[in-house]
């Protein structure tokens, strides 16, 4: 009986659990789900007969007894520990199956994992994951028609539904706030008409720009970590423009943008006594000393008047409150950012999600297209999957299913390879996606010829 340990219970966690317990019976499968939280994992079981909750520490002699037991690891912790994780799995002969990004020295354990007869699927969740896969079947259509790739740009986010107003983001918390709280950390580098862009942390969200999204119309994009590497990963060396980059509601980046000049977004340093101070107590140690109000200090070092609404909603979200922090994890300030978050930034009961994605290309193509005898073309393909309420969030649905794709391809035979592997590869994208299409989760795509530049 296959044994399948899912490592994390957070946020983007319920679908993907509930889904593998219902294939269990066909997979003739075990279950196991472990969270450092033994609470949050049994909520996520929910009693299941072919499931188990653990409270567990990988890196205990409980956790090696885990690892050694398992045959397949589905790995939703947070991307920091992937490389530990993905070491571990091969050390101790197991699959593992991960939403989030390939990590710098993968490469050195393919080998190793050949030589086991394992498989390291990493990047199956939304994005990455759902967002290369659906790229990468345009892509191989375009040079299947004896196209070459000029621009390529992709974005990605998950929202509320548009009609939401609750906050002056216009966002909530539906997936890892950790992630959201130190977004853009390692800046962005990307390619822009055959020039290579680079965008320090501190200015990714004050170089926003608008998006105009099919259903949805102008949204905030920015840039996204190095887009320069999905070069190679999608095999379009061709591109002059390559920008892989996050969808926000018109406005998010210039209130992000105001946190990220205070300098609040950091989890290098400690405060001694954080969670005993109030907000203002706070954002008091990152502006000027003087006699001013607390505000007028603030919007001083920020270049802003106090009247700017992207001001004001810092005010909206308490950041210049009396209110005390609280009890927090550690003493950096990340966790105070996360707390805020979490706090002021819950999905309401009654609202749902959204995901979004949205791929540009334009290509260039050796013989004429139609009868305009245009060889150029511009591609357009957009998903848009709204939660329920009443069950999965959007979120939890399109970071779960892929993963638990993914999981399910490994156990019943249908990826046979070993080694490192990743969604562009054709054996597991296009299952996948013929698999989520089957679900209702599928891409809208629009084509138009363009004249010759």
């Amino acid at each position: 009986m296959p044994k399948i340990l899912v490592l994390g219970a957070g946020f983007s966690s319920p679908f993907l659990i509930q889904h593998l317990l219902g294939h269990a019976q066909s997979l003739d499968a075990w279950v196991t789900v472990a969270d450092l939280q033994l609470k949050a994992a049994q909520a996520r079981v929910g009693g299941h007969e072919r499931g188990r909750a653990i409270g567990l520490d990988l890196r205990s002699e409980a956790g090696a007894k885990e690892l050694d037991d398992a045959d397949l690891v589905v790995n939703l912790l947070p991307p920091k520990l992937q490389p530990e994780v993905a070491g571990l799995c091969v050390a101790h002969g197991c699959h593992m199956v991960s939403a989030s990004y390939r990590f710098k020295g993968l490469d050195a354990l393919e080998a190793e994992a050949e030589e086991k007869g394992l498989a390291i699927l990493t990047e199956m969740g939304l994005d990455p994951g759902m967002d290369l896969m659906s790229a990468q079947a345009i892509i191989d259509d375009i040079h299947g028609r004896g196209g070459k790739i000029e621009t390529f740009i992709s974005y990605g986010g998950g929202l509320p539904e548009p009609s939401f107003d609750g906050n002056p983001l216009r966002y909530c918390i539906t997936w890892n706030p950790r992630n959201v709280a130190m977004a853009a950390e390692a800046g962005a580098q990307f390619l822009k008409d055959g020039t290579i862009c680079m965008q320090p942390w501190h200015r990714v969200f004050s170089s926003a720009w608008q998006v105009e999204v099919p259903g949805l119309g102008a949204m905030d994009g920015y840039a996204n970590r190095d887009s320069m590497a999905y070069q190679s990963i999608h095999g379009i060396e061709s591109a002059e423009t390559l920008i892989r980059g996050t969808l926000r509601y018109s406005g998010y980046c210039r209130i992000w943008n105001l946190i990220v000049q205070l300098g609040l977004p950091n989890e290098q340093l400690e405060i001694p006594n954080l969670g005993s101070l109030s907000w203002a107590d706070w954002v008091s140690m990152y502006v000027p000393k003087g006699d001013g109000a607390l505000e007028d200090r603030a919007t001083g070092l920020l270049g802003v008047e106090r009247s700017d609404s992207a001001f004001q909603a810092l005010e909206t979200l308490g950041l210049f409150s009396d209110e005390p922090i609280g009890e927090l994890p550690s003493n950096r300030p990340v966790d105070a950012l996360v707390t805020l978050l979490q706090r002021r930034l819950p999905l309401p009961a009654g609202v749902r999600d959204m995901v979004v994605l949205h791929h540009e290309f334009e290509a260039e193509f050796e013989t004429a297209l139609g009868a305009d005898s245009s060889r150029r073309q511009r591609i357009l393909s957009t998903f848009i999957h709204y939660g329920n309420p009443e069950g999965h969030t959007a979120m939890a649905t399109t970071v779960g299913m892929p993963a638990a794709m993914g999981a399910r391809m490994l156990l019943d035979g249908r990826l046979t390879r070993r080694g490192c592997l990743f969604p562009t590869d054709e054996d597991v994208f296009r299952p996948v996606l013929s698999a989520l299409e089957q679900e209702g989760l599928r891409f809208h795509e629009t084509v138009e010829n363009l004249p010759a530049r």
